[in-house]
């Protein structure tokens, strides 16, 4: 891409969370939009998939503007794809483009002949969730692919979270596609079945035979989507060491670099602020004790310590039983 402009590059951030609440990588997603908003301005387009129930509410609706994309989303709705593209109703109002895979379900039985001889990654009949995430992969690559085709002044880069948004990678490598693909997984798929087990994760992972563990939970093919994305893919990162040391001996390749989480939380710009919040917060949690628990349990609130878990109920994966544990020793 040496002919290309790569100081002011196009960057396309591709995840399943984008606009539509399903996890946590929603919340790292729209914590860090508007700082990379505020670098890339109208360079930066993310994209995910349409949700429609989630989409009126998360999204303002609004002329394509740039020409190249305007030029590949009216063909691409000749030939039938749905699309809604506008403004994520969070800080920094980032362009967003939601793809519709329901739209073109009809070619799904034909794109997963090709994912198999173009990647030979395997897919059942009867598992929607990779289903969904082949057609959305086939329609990112094919915008992706129209849009380099057409931009030949500034180079593209295409950032994507998780195997949901993996499928793309292999495609665009395998196509030649002149663009520089990132990818990052927040949690491997395989550990986090793993986990969810009882087993010595950690202790025995370097002798886990990934492929047989895989196919053993019925994962295989989701497996071969993350493995592929991470070996397709230029650049490879996680999001902390312990993902890193985890994506090395499961997916097979070491990571190029660790991107932390970082969560854009406000700062309060006076101590007294802090306090102010923290003691109203704490007056609506002694009030949620009292109305649970008075009349059965009576504390003194004044000497009561909260401690507190967040985060999906798996009860090994996210530390539940840790915590629990923990509340049991003195």
């Amino acid at each position: 891409m040496s002919h290309r402009d790569v100081h002011n590059p196009f960057l396309f951030e591709i995840a399943w969370e984008v606009a539509n609440k399903v996890g946590g990588i929603y919340t790292v997603i729209k914590t860090k939009a508007p700082v990379t908003a505020h670098e890339f301005g109208d360079r930066y387009t993310l994209i995910g998939p349409l949700a429609y129930k989630t989409a009126a509410a998360e999204v303002e609706a609004e002329k394509v503007t740039n020409p190249h994309m305007k030029e590949i989303l009216d063909e691409m709705t000749s030939q039938g794809v749905k699309w809604m593209y506008g403004r994520w109703l969070i800080e920094g109002a980032p362009h967003v483009l939601l793809l519709d895979t329901n739209s073109i379900a009809d070619r799904l039985d034909s794109w997963k002949g090709d994912l198999w001889n173009v990647a030979g990654i395997p897919s059942p009949p009867n598992d929607q969730e990779t289903n969904d995430a082949i057609l959305f992969g086939y329609l990112v690559g094919w915008f992706l692919g129209d849009f380099v085709a057409r931009e030949k002044k500034k180079a593209v880069i295409a950032h994507f979270h998780e195997w949901l948004a993996g499928v793309a990678i292999p495609l665009l490598r395998k196509r030649r596609t002149e663009l520089t693909t990132i990818f990052t997984t927040h949690a491997t798929l395989l550990g986090r079945y793993l986990c969810a087990g009882s087993v010595d994760f950690y202790n025995n992972i370097q002798h886990f035979s990934v492929d047989e563990e895989a196919g053993k939970r019925g994962i295989y093919h989701r497996y071969c989507i993350e493995r592929g994305a991470a070996h397709c893919c230029d650049v490879f990162t996680t999001v902390s060491q312990i993902t890193a040391f985890e994506a090395e001996h499961l997916l097979k390749r070491k990571p190029d670099g660790v991107l932390p989480n970082g969560l854009n939380v406000v700062k309060f710009s006076a101590m007294h602020e802090f306090q102010n919040l923290h003691a109203r917060n704490k007056e609506k949690i002694h009030n949620f004790v009292r109305g649970h628990f008075y009349g059965h349990y009576d504390f003194d609130l004044d000497n009561t310590l909260y401690f507190f878990t967040a985060g999906r109920y798996e009860y090994r994966n996210k530390g539940v039983d840790m915590y629990i544990e923990s509340l049991s020793r003195k």
